[in-house]
């Protein structure tokens, strides 16, 4: 019968736990800011004038500098959450949504309620996960 050695048994101890540890957790998304925008948003970056592009929830957002990937972003749709703000109690507490990029954040009609975020949501959006008194919110998206 093999013998088993502390020194073994203590490896494969760490083994596993390492294992176990590095899969326990889930995988969150990239964390970035956000500020917000107001209509008009029409003609956008992406889509020109073509409002049939937009997605109907009214869900969407201008890409700024950090995602906009020279147009790559236009239409790639992104879970976004509000983690935190300068004021308190400004994220509406477990709420994700589904938004889509429609715009780049300098060829956008409106201006951002502040510049070199990452995203721009538009009004709705931004109400959606946030107090629409915030000027800026810090999210957590992912792809």
């Amino acid at each position: 019968m093999p013998s088993i050695t502390l020194r073994g048994l203590s490896s494969s101890f760490f083994i596993t736990f390492i294992v176990v540890f590095h899969f326990s957790f889930p995988c969150h998304g990239d964390v970035g800011t956000a500020s917000r925008y107001s209509p008009p948003y029409i003609p956008s970056g992406c889509y020109g004038s073509d409002a049939t592009e937009f997605p109907s929830s009214n869900l969407f957002a201008a890409a700024g500098d950090g995602i906009w990937d020279n147009g790559a972003a236009c239409g790639r749709e992104y879970i976004v959450r509000c983690i935190s703000a300068e004021e308190p109690r400004t994220c509406i507490p477990n709420q994700s949504i589904q938004i889509k990029i429609v715009d780049y954040v300098d060829s956008a009609v409106s201006l951002p309620s502040i510049n070199g975020t990452t995203m721009v949501l538009s009004d709705m959006t931004f109400g959606t996960i946030a107090n629409t008194s915030a000027t800026f919110i810090n999210i957590e998206f992912q792809q």
